[in-house]
């Protein structure tokens, strides 16, 4: 048996930082992506970033403590090759350039801050075209802890992309203002009130776990009431008992409403029936575009 090509990718987003191993086996039919292991430290940059414009002395230790764990962790993996690319909390904390450079003295990782165009053009490496019947427009809506990245797409080919700044932890943290919302829906409303039968895909943790709630396999869709029913259940319960209850994961707890409400209202604007969740991320585009890489 053929052992395959391993890569390894580090998302550094505004909710958490994802470690993730994969390995790519190759055959007629094209690669098969297996994931290997995916590590998770619920390391919150954005209530820093979006509430003082910084990341905290205190974060940045733990943050660099982090990736010197993920990057012993790497060595002893030994993929082929390997990414970091860093977010929205990155983008916006005015130490992020400052972190970088302290990440590559201590750790030997080069961490990319990447815009909100590169990140949705990442995750749209993963091919989740496919999931849309030829000829059909989609709108895709990948949500993070401090930004959404809206592209709409046609044929595998990007028509219109945008990144706001609204996401999950900014709402938590109140950090999302009318205008804001008007920005999007009126984006949403201009770039597709012509399209007729508009698809949409949904990305991002909090789709996957509501997905995952309403006990729906990889790839299945979600329509508008249901994301309302998940939320519906979710909202009465306290912090404490979605974790003990619900058994939602801290840092997702406190923001999976808030999520909930992105995608439902970008369906809603758009006209979109039901939102195809294919449940990959950013780490699962770098490592489609680390594989493109070495086989060119």
């Amino acid at each position: 048996m053929q052992e395959g090509f391993r890569f390894a990718a580090i998302d550094v987003g505004s909710n958490a930082m994802r470690l993730f191993f994969c390995r790519v086996l190759e055959n007629g039919e094209g690669p098969t992506f297996i994931k290997e292991s995916m590590i998770r430290m619920p390391l919150r940059l954005g209530h820093d970033a979006f509430t003082e414009n910084k990341i905290s002395d205190e974060t940045c230790e733990k943050f660099v403590n982090t990736l010197y764990g993920f990057s012993s962790l790497i060595q002893a993996y030994e993929p082929i090759s390997f990414k970091a690319c860093a977010t929205e909390a990155m983008r916006q904390a005015t130490n992020g350039l400052d972190l970088v450079k302290r990440v590559k003295e201590e750790t030997g990782i080069s961490l990319n801050i990447i815009t909100g165009k590169e990140e949705a053009k990442i995750i749209i490496s993963t091919h989740i075209d496919r999931y849309v019947q030829a000829d059909q427009y989609c709108l895709y809506v990948d949500v993070g802890g401090g930004s959404t990245e809206l592209t709409i797409l046609k044929n595998k080919n990007i028509i219109f992309s945008k990144s706001f700044s609204i996401g999950s932890v900014r709402l938590l943290e109140n950090q999302v203002s009318k205008s804001d919302w008007k920005l999007m829906k009126d984006w949403i409303i201009e770039k597709t009130t012509s399209i007729d039968n508009i698809q949409s895909i949904g990305s991002g943790g909090n789709i996957n776990k509501i997905l995952t709630l309403l006990k729906k396999s990889k790839g299945k869709s979600v329509t508008i009431k249901e994301i309302k029913s998940v939320i519906k259940i979710i909202k009465p319960y306290s912090f404490h008992d979605r974790i003990v209850k619900l058994e939602l994961r801290p840092d997702r707890a406190d923001v999976i409403v808030h999520a909930g409400k992105i995608y439902s209202k970008c369906m809603k604007w758009s006209g979109a029936y039901n939102m195809i969740v294919p449940q990959v991320g950013l780490a699962d585009g770098m490592i489609s575009q680390l594989y493109a890489e070495f086989v060119k």
